[in-house]
C-alpha cells in the first residue's frame, strides 16, 4: 500500500533526462495518481522513479478517473475558468480543463476544482522529466504497473523492405468529435498511404484500443459499403438520415427485396456479402500515432456477454536490435452502468482485483496474422495498449491519445 509520499522525491527526478518519457535509450515512464491515497507515483516499467503528496478535486468538482496523456505543457498558465488562477508548470490531460500542475497549497485532501494539485517545486521537476503523449492514469484505489505475458501482446517485427500488404478496405473510423466534420478516410488502399521504412525511422509510439464494435460502428461500416457499391448513403457518422435510408432503399429495390428502409441484420449480412467482406468482428482495434489516427482491424471478443473490464498496458523495449520487449500493465475499475451493460449485451461485471485479470481479458482477444504484422512494424518504445468495453468517447478527438473515462467528474 502506498501512503501519502514526502516531497524529498522531487531530488530523485531531477536525476532523470527531460526526454526520458519517448527518449531512444530510456525507458518510457508512466505517472499513476490515486484519488484515495492523494498521491502520484512515477514508474519506469514496475519500478518506481519518484513519488509525491497531490491533492485532487474536491467535492463538486471532482476529477475524473481513467486512462490520459499529456497533451500540452506550459511553465506558467493561468485558469481560464477560474479567475485567472495561477497554474505554474501546467501540464494538460484533457481538453476539458483537466491538467496537472504546481501549487503553494496542497493540503492532505482533495481540494481543486478537477486538477491535481502538486507541489511547487515537484511540479516544476517533473516537468522537466515528461514530455508530450506521456501517459498519466488517474484512479481511484493505488494501483502498481506488473509485468503481463500473452501471446495476445504484440512485439516488434522488421518492417519488410517493400509496403505491407493492404488491408481490408475498412473505412477508418475517426472519434466521434471528428466524425461529424467531413467524409470518413479508408484505412488502406493498395498502395499504403504509411511507408513502413518511414515508420520504421520514425519509430514514434503509437497508441491502440480495443473496444467493442458497437451498433453505430456497424452502421458506419454499412454506409461505407454502400458508398462503395454506388449507392450514395452519405457520410460514415453512423446515423440513419435520409441519405442513408435512400440508399438502403435502392439496394433492396436493386436486390429484389422488400423496400421498407431498415436495417436489420439480415440486410447487413447481405450489403456487405454484396460488397465481397464478411460481417464485422464483434470487436474493434483502433491505432493512432502522434495524436492521429491511423488505421482500424477487427478484434474477435470470446464469451462477449462478459464485461472486458478497462486495462492499460505499455510496451518497454528491453532489445532494440532483436526488437524484443516487455510489457507491463495494470487494471482499472470501470463500474458499467446498467443501461450500458443492457446495450453491450453484458450480464457479468469484470473484476479488475482478480488473480490476472489482465491476463484472463487478453486470452479473450483474437486479431488476425496481418493486423499483427501491420501493428508489429510500428511498434516502438513506449506503445501502449488501452483495453476497454466502451470506447473512448469525447475527450478522444484531434490533438489527443486514447483518453478512456472510468469515472467522470460531476458538473459543478
Amino acid at each position: 500500500m502506498v501512503s501519502r509520499f514526502a516531497l524529498t522525491a522531487s531530488v530523485v527526478v531531477v536525476l532523470f533526462s527531460p526526454a526520458a518519457g519517448f527518449a531512444g535509450s530510456s525507458a518510457p515512464l508512466q505517472i499513476i495518481v490515486s484519488k484515495n491515497q492523494q498521491s502520484l507515483v512515477v514508474y519506469d516499467g514496475d519500478a518506481v522513479i519518484a513519488t509525491s503528496a497531490v491533492s485532487t478535486g474536491k467535492a463538486g468538482h471532482s476529477t475524473p478517473t481513467g486512462i490520459f496523456s499529456i497533451l500540452e505543457k506550459r511553465r506558467q498558465h493561468k485558469s481560464n475558468i477560474y479567475s485567472n488562477a495561477p497554474m505554474p508548470f501546467m501540464q494538460r490531460l484533457t481538453w476539458s480543463g483537466i491538467a496537472l500542475h504546481g501549487s503553494n497549497h496542497v493540503p492532505a485532501y482533495p481540494a481543486s476544482h478537477g486538477c491535481v494539485r502538486l507541489p511547487s517545486k515537484f511540479a516544476a521537476s517533473l516537468f522537466k522529466m515528461t514530455s508530450r503523449g506521456m501517459h498519466v492514469l488517474i484512479t481511484d484505489h493505488q494501483v502498481s504497473p506488473t509485468e503481463v505475458s500473452s501471446a495476445m501482446l504484440f512485439q516488434r517485427q522488421p518492417a519488410p523492405g517493400d509496403n505491407p500488404a493492404p488491408l481490408s478496405d475498412v473505412p477508418l473510423r475517426p472519434a466521434i468529435s471528428q466524425a461529424e466534420n467531413g467524409p470518413v478516410e479508408v484505412a488502406m488502399t493498395e498502395t499504403s498511404s504509411i511507408p513502413s521504412t518511414v515508420a520504421e525511422e520514425s519509430r514514434e509510439p503509437i497508441r491502440m484500443l480495443i473496444t467493442r464494435r458497437g451498433e453505430r460502428d456497424i452502421r458506419r461500416d454499412v454506409q461505407s459499403a454502400l458508398n462503395q457499391l454506388g449507392y450514395v448513403a452519405g457520410a460514415a457518422d453512423g446515423h440513419i438520415g435520409p441519405d442513408t435510408t435512400a440508399a438502403i432503399n435502392a439496394f433492396q429495390t436493386a436486390e429484389g427485396l422488400a423496400v421498407d428502409g431498415k436495417l436489420t441484420p439480415e440486410l447487413t449480412d447481405a450489403i456487405f456479402k454484396k460488397v465481397g467482406r464478411d460481417t464485422p468482428a464483434n470487436g474493434v482495434i483502433l491505432v493512432r500515432q502522434g495524436f492521429k489516427p491511423i488505421f482500424e482491424g477487427d478484434v474477435i471478443i470470446d464469451g462477449p456477454e462478459q464485461a472486458l473490464g478497462t486495462h492499460f498496458l505499455q510496451f518497454h523495449e528491453v532489445d532494440g536490435e532483436k526488437g524484443e520487449g516487455k510489457w507491463y500493465g495494470v487494471s482499472l475499475e470501470n463500474h458499467l452502468p446498467s443501461g450500458t451493460k443492457k446495450r453491450l449485451g453484458i450480464s457479468t461485471d469484470a473484476d479488475p482485483s482478480a488473480f490476472n485479470a489482465t491476463q484472463r481479458t487478453l486470452g479473450r482477444l483474437t486479431v488476425s496474422d496481418e493486423v499483427r504484422k501491420r501493428i508489429g512494424s510500428l511498434l516502438a518504445d513506449g506503445s501502449s495498449l488501452s483495453i476497454s468495453d466502451m470506447e473512448s468517447g469525447l475527450e478522444t478527438g484531434d490533438g489527443t491519445d486514447f483518453i478512456t473515462i472510468t469515472r467522470a467528474s460531476p458538473r459543478g
